[in-house]
């Protein structure tokens, strides 16, 4: 008999075991874990396409993450997107020329901001702009641009 309860408590904790490593999974997937990070400051940029781009998507530079979108509006007067993302208060050194670009990652197509500093001396503060952007690279366009120029090579 005390076998069987040891055999049962055994399964029981690889079963929760189980259960805790999928909700961390899931956890990072989705990433819902980014809610609970720091505050930092906050970054605009202005992009003319976002593609796939996400609020909470990642920040990064250099393959590191530094911070994430927390929003993602459009501007009717000049036509573009406005994202806003919030940059943990460690990475407080950007300097004022980094420019922001909108990369797809894996295989999955989860997009995210990359940021790559300049070599400006004065650095962005809470609430500055990246000028300079460029936006997401939009495989149905590249493709009909594609069809249609060898289209026009055959006629």
């Amino acid at each position: 008999m005390n076998r069987e309860r040891t055999i049962e408590v055994s399964v029981g904790i690889f079963v929760a075991a189980g259960l805790a490593a999928l909700f961390m999974l899931a956890m990072k997937v989705s990433n819902l874990s980014a809610l609970g990070e720091r505050g930092g400051y906050t970054l605009t940029a202005r992009f003319e396409n976002v593609g796939g781009l996400k609020v909470r998507s990642p920040v990064r530079i250099g393959g590191v993450r530094v911070g994430h979108v927390t929003a993602i509006d459009y501007d009717m007067q000049n036509y573009e997107a406005i994202v806003t993302l919030v940059v943990d208060r460690r990475y407080d050194r950007l300097p004022e020329d980094t420019s922001a670009s909108i990369y797809t990652a894996g295989l999955l197509g989860e997009q995210f901001i990359g940021l790559e500093p300049g070599g400006s001396e004065s650095f962005l503060g809470d609430g500055g702009e990246i000028v300079q952007t460029q936006s997401a690279l939009v495989l149905e366009n590249l493709i009909g641009h594609f069809l249609y120029s060898k289209a026009a090579e055959g006629s």
